[in-house]
């Protein structure tokens, strides 16, 4: 069985402690009182281990400054001052124990809470990566805190800028430099003003919006508590491009065409 250091650093110590405190009372004159060296060591021992390894460095310390006062003297025996000393120095040495040590195991569980928070995280973020639904999460300040895979597919925004925490903003640009959305040129400003607007303002209505490549997401946008925003993309593509006059038709393939142009020549340049 492996072997706690933590749990048996604190005792060890103030055995050792305690046992040149007494050998070098017996053989020198004038040895001070090592309570103030035995109260760090109980704290340092709680802070390591928790109460009970506290507890055990305070007992430790207790019954050897006990034995320390005892040979102190001409004549062996306390008096009052002694007793006096034994008394204060027990009630500090298991405050500090108690005090350190409760404040470990909330240190400890604060930990832990985290770890599992983290962790719940990690799985949900993963979970996210694997649906069809793009999802970006905003903060306060419209920074990105969290892209997943399908929104990156969509608008083909590479790892490192939307691991950047890009604003909400600099998504819009993106997709309008890489030819996204199935817009005019002289549409794309307004669009993008009124987009980032309601983002701001936090309308939850529901939009489609038409891709270059002839996909159809529709839009929403969620308030957050913190003041953030959860913004969703659903494909409905099947649900809403059988319902388009086929009379514009011709006017959609121009448009993705123009699109499949202008990123050639974007990536030429």
């Amino acid at each position: 069985m492996q072997l706690d250091w933590r749990a048996i650093c604190g005792p060890a110590l103030a055995t050792a402690t305690a046992l040149i405190a007494i050998a070098a009372d017996r053989t020198l004159a004038g040895v001070p009182n090592p309570a103030p060296l035995f109260v760090c060591i109980i704290a340092l021992a709680a802070s390591l281990s928790g109460l009970a390894s506290g507890m055990v460095s305070a007992a430790i310390a207790v019954t050897s400054s006990a034995l320390f006062f005892l040979n102190h003297r001409a004549t062996p025996g306390y008096d009052a001052a002694d007793l006096i000393c034994l008394v204060l120095l027990a009630l500090t040495a298991g405050a500090t124990a108690l005090i350190t040590g409760l404040l470990r195991q909330k240190m400890v569980d604060a930990l832990g809470w985290e770890r599992d928070r983290c962790a719940t995280a990690a799985r949900l973020a993963s979970a996210l990566d694997q649906i069809d639904i793009g999802v970006v999460l905003l903060d306060s300040d419209t920074r990105a805190e969290f892209i997943n895979r399908a929104f990156r597919d969509y608008f083909s925004l590479p790892d490192e800028k939307a691991d950047a925490r890009p604003p909400f903003i600099a998504l819009m640009y993106h997709g309008r430099d890489i030819g996204a959305w199935e817009l005019p040129e002289e549409e794309l400003s307004a669009f993008i003003a009124r987009r980032t607007e309601l983002m701001r303002v936090g309308d939850s209505t529901p939009i489609n919006i038409n891709l270059a490549d002839g996909k159809v997401l529709r839009f929403s946008c969620t308030v957050l508590p913190d003041g953030g925003r959860m913004l969703s993309y659903t494909p409905v593509t099947d649900l809403v491009r059988h319902t388009d006059d086929p009379a514009n038709s011709d006017y959609y393939l121009s448009l993705r065409h123009h699109r499949s142009l202008a990123r050639h020549l974007h990536a030429a340049e």
